[in-house]
């Protein structure tokens, strides 16, 4: 069965940048089964219904300013899959969520930057899925549950987002690490290996720091959904963590 994973984004910068976390993004590929389709949820694109692309090739956008030039002039011509984008909806409605198709919108840099950087071949297609703020962490999860027996079809279930993201804390000049961050990010991993979903949902309340690592929780939600895609195995792993301008943090788990 195909893995689910959570990739932290980081900036858009990240696919120009060279550390460990590119290394493992980088080297994805080359030590995981190539999957039939990707579906992949991105902290940047938010609605309040559940929506599901079915474009036929995807548009780059470039919802960011002020980096470097070269980001403007890629992108990630990924094709759509509207069979899979059909069987989305059926799994959702199958599960009581309700959903809606797009036909027009196209991947947003917190789907292309990562996808760029494991599969830059863009040979696999490609179905993206908003985000919607505004539900419950246990409604998070239980979408990714719904779609978790796409696993048992190859394929690759990805939440794209950030476990610490806080744009008004970070300290682009830093080199060290601000420990709230790691205090954070440490209970955080502890729920996660135990597989603690009531500690979990209560985040906000339990965890240190939850206000500084999440203070809105459009990135954290797509961790939450992959994650509930591993539901049947409840085996998490965490593959990478790091941190950039002292507490984004740039990490990867795998939900076997």
């Amino acid at each position: 069965m195909m893995p689910s994973y959570f990739f932290a984004h980081g900036a858009p910068s990240l696919v120009l940048e060279d550390h460990a976390y590119n290394d493992l993004l980088k080297s994805f590929a080359a030590h995981t089964t190539k999957p039939k389709a990707i579906v992949i949820f991105s902290a940047h694109w938010e609605q309040q219904t559940q929506t599901v692309s079915a474009v036929d090739e995807y548009s780059t956008i470039y919802d960011f300013g002020g980096f470097q030039d070269e980001l403007y002039r890629m992108t990630y011509p990924a094709k759509g899959n509207r069979s899979l984008s059909d069987e989305i909806q059926a799994l959702f409605s199958k599960h009581g969520i309700q959903s809606t198709l797009d036909e027009e919108r196209g991947l947003d840099h917190g789907a292309w930057v990562v996808l760029k950087l494991i599969y830059p071949d863009v040979d696999i297609p490609v179905v993206a899925l908003s985000v919607n703020r505004y539900l419950t962490n246990e409604q998070q999860y239980q979408i990714g549950k719904a779609l978790s027996e796409l696993r048992e079809q190859d394929v690759l279930i990805i939440g794209s987002g950030g476990t610490v993201h806080n744009l008004r804390r970070v300290n682009w000049n830093s080199k060290g690490t601000d420990s709230w961050a790691e205090e954070f990010d440490n209970w955080l991993q502890s729920k996660l290996e135990t597989w603690d979903v009531t500690s979990l949902f209560n985040y906000r309340e339990l965890a240190p720091y939850a206000q500084d690592a999440v203070p809105t929780n459009e990135h954290f939600i797509p961790l939450l959904i992959a994650m509930g895609a591993g539901d049947a195995n409840r085996d998490a792993k965490l593959l990478h963590r790091s941190y950039q301008y002292g507490n984004l943090s740039l990490s990867c788990w795998q939900f076997n």
